[in-house]
C-alpha cells in the first residue's frame, strides 16, 4: 500500500540530472544506501504533509523545493563534503493533498460502530458485517452499506431489506473521518524525531 501523501509526492520526484547540484554529489545523495532515517515534510503552510526518506528529503531541498526547518543528529559524508542530515523540511509552494482516507477493512467498520450491533445494540465479541441492501440485491460494498451485526441480527436478517426484516439501524452508516496525525505520531516514539512535535500538534 502506498504510504500517505505519495500521490502527492509523485508531481514533486525530480529526476537527478534536474537537482541544482553536481551530478557526482546528486549520485551520492540518490543511491548511498547507508543513509537512514525518516524526514518530516510540511506544506507551505505549515500543516503536516507525509514522511520521506533521507534521499529524497535531500533531492527537494538541493531542488529548491523545500528548506529545512529542524536537523537530525548525524552527519551525511560524501568524497567532497558533509551535510546535516535535515529532521523536518517544509515545502516552498503550497500542494493541495488529496483528503487522506480511512481504508475500509472490517475492523474499520467494527470501530467506526463502537463493536456494537447496529440493528439490536448488543455488544459482543463475536460480531460480523452485513450489507443493508445485500449484495444480490444491487448493494455496494462500500461505508455507507456496512454495518456490525451480531449473528443473531445478521442471520433473521439475511438476504433480506430492512423493511422485509422488520429491522431499524441504530446510526445512519457513513465513512469515517481520517485522522491524518494518526499517521505521524507512532514516528514520535523515536527520540530521534522529538524534534517533530511541535509541528505536528502545530494548532491543536
Amino acid at each position: 500500500m502506498p504510504p500517505p501523501g505519495a500521490l502527492v509526492f509523485a508531481a514533486l520526484d525530480a529526476r537527478c540530472a534536474s537537482c541544482r547540484v553536481a551530478r557526482s554529489l546528486c549520485g551520492w545523495l540518490c543511491y548511498d544506501a547507508v543513509m537512514e532515517g525518516v524526514v518530516l515534510v510540511l506544506n507551505q503552510n505549515y500543516e503536516p504533509l507525509n514522511v520521506c526518506n533521507l534521499p529524497r528529503a535531500f533531492r527537494m531541498v538541493f531542488g529548491a523545493k523545500a528548506e529545512v526547518l529542524e536537523y537530525d543528529h548525524q552527519m551525511i559524508r560524501t568524497p567532497r563534503a558533509e551535510y546535516r542530515a535535515p529532521a523536518v523540511i517544509r515545502l516552498q509552494h503550497q500542494i493541495r493533498r488529496p483528503r487522506p482516507r480511512v481504508k475500509l477493512t472490517r475492523r474499520e467498520i467494527f470501530a467506526r460502530d463502537g463493536y456494537t450491533c447496529q440493528y439490536c445494540g448488543r455488544q459482543s465479541g463475536d460480531l460480523t458485517l452485513d450489507h443493508v441492501v445485500p449484495r444480490h440485491r444491487g448493494g455496494a460494498h462500500s461505508w455507507d452499506n456496512l454495518v456490525t451485526a451480531c449473528k443473531a441480527c445478521n442471520h433473521r436478517k439475511g438476504g433480506k431489506l430492512l423493511e422485509e426484516a422488520k429491522l431499524r439501524l441504530a446510526n445512519k452508516p457513513i465513512e469515517p473521518r481520517c485522522d491524518v496525525y494518526s499517521v505521524f505520531t507512532p514516528y514520535l516514539r523515536d527520540d530521534r524525531n522529538e524534534s517533530w512535535r511541535s509541528y505536528i500538534f502545530l494548532g491543536h
